[in-house]
């Protein structure tokens, strides 16, 4: 990327041993690790947004191409892209499936009713307090001596 090869790397490491000495060397190496790792992801990020606009953008073209050509004689890409049109409107316009959730309806009943009898065991222990119903508690500390 930069050409940088073994001998320049190791005259910067020097450089930055004798700056910043060996306490701070590590945390500063961290810090510019992170910088890099997160300009690689936003780099990464922006290149698979940006092909993703194209390949709408490619379709899009294909399709208006289609639509004036009366769908018919259509070449091979284009064709290939309103069969992928064709299948993305199929997917969103597929109502949900039904799901199976037993399994998850059982699980939300049991975690209801644990709650439920650990309710009842809090408020059965908060009506009896026996630190504050107690008055002779304060009478056995002081005649502990």
């Amino acid at each position: 990327m930069f050409d940088i090869g073994f001998w320049e790397l190791t005259l910067i490491g020097i450089i930055g041993l004798v700056v910043l000495g060996p306490e701070r060397l590590p945390v500063a190496i961290r810090t510019i690790k992170s910088w890099i790792t997160g300009v690689r992801q936003f780099s990464d990020t922006m290149k698979s947004e940006l092909t993703e606009e194209l390949r709408i953008h490619e379709l899009h073209a294909n399709l208006k191409t289609a639509e004036q050509g009366g769908m018919t004689n259509l070449s091979p890409e284009v064709a290939e892209s309103v069969k992928s049109l064709q299948e993305a409107a199929a997917a969103v316009n597929e109502p949900f499936k039904k799901l199976d959730t037993s399994a998850l309806d059982s699980m939300i009943t049991t975690s209801l009713e644990t709650q439920k009898s650990n309710s009842t065991v809090v408020d059965d222990t908060s009506s009896h307090d026996p630190i504050s119903t107690d008055k002779s508690a304060p009478d056995q500390i002081c005649n502990k001596k």
